[in-house]
């Protein structure tokens, strides 16, 4: 008590009113309200409070133990584990094995790292990643678009500060640890719904322009051309390649060839596999394991060659890959000093969107496809964890990959745990291979490169898609993927997003809501024999100007003379409130007249915006148009607001009181479901009819006449053997759960003078009720709030009695 009165007494020494709302709300007349509706029991909703917001913060000890067991999700399913899905996960492994060995090694040569870094990169991620998975097919390692993006940061960095400054390796690796940390947080903080701001046409069109700037930096290399600058932009490499076109070597042959053959026998499989449906899964491994196999013959064909020149690669007829040293030969701590901080900081944030991008959308569609969702913020866990452990083996930045999670996919992987299979292979092959990968040809890996980030560009038909679905997406997809060509990586990246965001900005700044009108929809239900069985009807509010596509022939109408009903479209807040409110005044102001024509005395008195007639002309004596009666807002889009929306909409009743004036204006609001939002709402006046209008009208002789929507309750459910709750739960001043919401049925209204139907009410218009209260009832809103209702024809239906009951009581006077 001393505590309160200590808060009261500190609030008035700075000048805050504590009791401005309860002066604000006709406590009487709710009293009033809630007494005439019996035996429908009233009930007054609690608002909710700051309190209730921090006790759900708070961590309960189930919640720690919930969020524990979250992070390693593999406790679901371990123990359930057996050989028909250890031998699924086994032949997905081992298939996956086969193709990471040498897309590892080429994409390490993207990040202009030695290619053993590459499987150093594989290794680990599929050793860590399955503890933490929540998607049975992803598979993290090295990427193409992460590798370019890796290597285009070294090279900037050691442009800047000298190559002796920060080696490759202590640049890829610290930049591993620093986005490891950073999707780290992101997952641990189950953060992981900012995923939802990178939208899809920036994914495709990042993924599209980096497929594109990749081939075009690997076809030099194809060609066995030197001296052309592949970290340039796209459109310079492209050009400068042409120009270098004379200057091709033999390794074009052992390229071009390659590459030739890696789409031949795809195509051929796919042609096989519609050909030979029963050996559709024999077709499938054989085009997958096509890169393995061609680079074997390429190695083959490349050691018949070279074979004599003892192990030098500078001897060789064309490039090949030289020395790979035999297992991990890096097994320490990365180096991450300020000073490595300070160089990277301009693309920590490239990095980190690159690895969302990546991972969190490939795991989404595949879970899709799969039927199972993924959980975002583990997903970063995963990826956070792999980056940050696997610098201490050597591996630079990783995130999912596209192709061998299709793969994966497409083998039959059973488990996460597939992965431990293909990190053997991988082991095998640092430890078993490294003397035949010498022999690679580099035209042949850079022809595997080209093959695999082919499948990253978007197809014409899904540009079209996007065309049909909003154009202006499709507009925002080409002009990422032509400055991503004409530019760099990062700068499509942030373009991308940052236009996506600005265009839902734009959205909801420039939305308008709809105003809405009464139509009777009727719905005949016929027989098999095609004879009309019955006829029955309802209610729809459906917009005046029928711009949502609705048939113009349709009529609908004005559901009383003065009442506006307004639809928000985009929600209700700082970007749009204006706007909103802005078209709200302006239709009403020409939809309805003054409540008295020629206030204005003398010509002095009127205000400059509202000039009357000419000089010499008298004013308009008569005006058809109707006073303005109540304003129906329906919120059904609105989960949301703020003050500067709330003060726009205070600042318009004002408005709209004085046009109305001296008759007050009848404020309903329909479908707003927040609890907030309705707080928000009652704070400023809204919900209730405020005191000054109750005492200046009157509550009695049916001045205002709430009708509230009611409902059985739980115990009436209980009652029919339908609901099993406890018996004696007070159904007074309590906030209902979303469980008791949803069984709240038999949906009926109930008048605070009397029972009659009237046009547009919320029966339906169907000149019936439902026969009687259900044994135990309820209000579904609180008596507290008459004026926020379940729907828009509640709402009507509230308004229209309340003004007929002034009318009528205005007559009877």
């Amino acid at each position: 008590m001393s505590n309160a009165k200590f808060g009261r007494g500190l609030a008035k020494a700075v000048g805050i009113d504590v009791d401005y709302r309860s002066r604000d709300e006709p406590r009487d007349f709710v009293d009033s309200a809630a007494a005439s509706i019996q035996p429908v029991d009233p009930y007054y909703e609690e608002e909710p409070s700051l309190r209730e917001v921090l006790d759900s913060l708070l961590p309960t000890r189930a919640g720690v133990a919930i969020y524990i067991r979250s992070l390693f999700p593999f406790w679901s399913w371990i123990f359930h584990y057996n050989m028909t899905w250890a031998f699924g996960d086994f032949i997905a492994g081992i298939t996956v094995g086969f193709v990471v060995i040498p897309q590892g090694m080429a994409y390490a040569l993207l990040a202009e790292l030695p290619p053993e870094y590459g499987l150093y990169t594989s290794f680990v991620g599929f050793l860590l990643y399955w503890a933490f998975a929540t998607s049975k097919d992803i598979t993290i390692g090295t990427v193409a678009v992460m590798s370019t993006l890796v290597g285009t940061i070294i090279q900037r960095v050691q442009a800047v500060h000298g190559e002796d400054a920060f080696p490759p390796e202590m640049i890829a690796r610290g930049l591993s640890i620093i986005v490891g940390a950073a999707l780290l947080f992101i997952g641990l903080a189950r953060l992981g719904w900012v995923v939802e701001f990178i939208p899809l046409v920036g994914i495709t069109s990042f993924m599209t322009g980096a497929a594109i700037s990749i081939a075009a930096g690997q076809v030099p290399a194809l060609l066995g051309i030197s001296g052309v600058k592949t970290r340039e932009a796209t459109y310079l490499v492209i050009i400068n390649t042409l120009k270098s076109l004379p200057r091709a070597k033999l390794d074009a042959a052992m390229g071009v060839s390659a590459l030739a053959m890696l789409y031949l026998i795809r195509f051929g499989c796919n042609f096989m596999a519609r050909r030979q449906p029963h050996r559709q899964k024999l077709w499938f491994f054989v085009g997958t394991l096509r890169m393995a196999f061609v680079i074997l013959l390429y190695i083959l064909i490349s050691w018949l060659v070279n074979r004599n020149i003892n192990w030098d690669a500078s001897k060789a007829a064309f490039r090949v890959l030289g020395n790979v040293p035999s297992g991990f030969q890096v097994h320490s701590a990365p180096m991450v000093n300020t000073e490595l901080l300070s160089a990277l900081a301009p693309d920590i944030p490239a990095a980190i969107i690159v690895a969302i991008i990546e991972h969190i959308a490939i795991s989404k569609s595949f879970g899709r496809i799969n039927n199972y969702v993924i959980d975002p913020s583990q997903e970063l866990v995963a990826v956070g964890f792999t980056n940050v452990l696997g610098p201490f083996l050597g591996a630079y930045p990783a995130t999912g990959s596209f192709s061998r999670t299709a793969i994966k996919s497409k083998a039959g992987v059973r488990t996460p745990l597939a992965g431990l299979w293909t990190a053997v292979i991988v082991l095998l092959a640092l430890y078993a291979l490294t003397s035949v990968f010498f022999y690679i040809p580099m035209a042949s890996l850079a022809g595997l490169i080209i093959h695999a980030v082919g499948d990253l560009i978007t197809p014409p038909h899904t540009v079209y898609r996007f065309w049909q679905v909003s154009p202006l997406e499709a507009l925002i997809f080409l002009v990422t993927v032509i400055l991503m060509v004409f530019t760099d990586l990062e700068t499509g990246i942030y373009f991308a997003i940052c236009f996506s965001v600005a265009v839902v900005l734009v959205r909801i700044a420039k939305t308008h809501g709809r105003f809405l009108g009464h139509a009777k929809i009727y719905r005949i239900d016929r027989n098999s024999a095609g004879n009309e069985t019955s006829l029955t009807s309802r209610d729809a509010y459906l917009p005046l100007d029928h711009r949502d596509g609705t048939n113009p022939d349709v009529h609908v109408e004005v559901p009383f003379p003065g009442v506006i009903v307004y639809r928000f479209s985009e929600g209700f807040n700082y970007i749009n409130a204006g706007r909103n409110m802005d078209l709200l005044t302006a239709t009403v102001m020409k939809e309805t007249r003054p409540t008295v024509l020629n206030k204005y005395s003398r010509l002095g008195d009127r205000p400059w915006n509202d000039p009357g007639p000419r000089r010499g002309k008298q004013p308009e004596a008569e005006d058809s148009r109707p006073p303005l009666r109540a304003v129906i807002l329906d919120c059904a889009a609105v989960s949301g607001v703020d003050a500067t929306a709330m003060q726009a909409l205070v600042d318009t009743r004002e408005q709209l009181d004085r046009h109305a004036a001296p008759d007050a204006v009848e404020w309903h609001v329909a479908n707003l479901n927040s609890r907030w939002a309705r707080r928000a709402f009652a704070a400023v006046g809204f919900g209730y009819p405020l005191s000054r209008a109750v005492g200046q009208l009157g509550s009695g002789d049916g001045a205002w006449k709430p009708i509230f929507s009611v409902a059985a309750t739980m115990q009436h459910r209980a009652g029919d053997g339908s609901a099993d709750v406890s018996a004696g739960v007070g159904k007074r001043s309590r906030v209902r759960t979303n469980d008791e919401e949803a069984a709240l049925e038999d949906v009926d209204r109930v008048s605070s003078s009397d029972n009659t139907n009237r046009p547009g009410d919320g029966n339906g218009g169907r000149g019936r009720t439902d026969g009687g209260l259900p044994e135990n009832a309820a209000t579904v809103h609180g008596v507290n709030r008459p004026w926020f209702h379940i729907d828009v024809a509640s709402a009507v239906e509230s308004t229209v009695a309340s003004i007929e009951g002034r009318v009528n009581r205005e007559k009877a006077q």
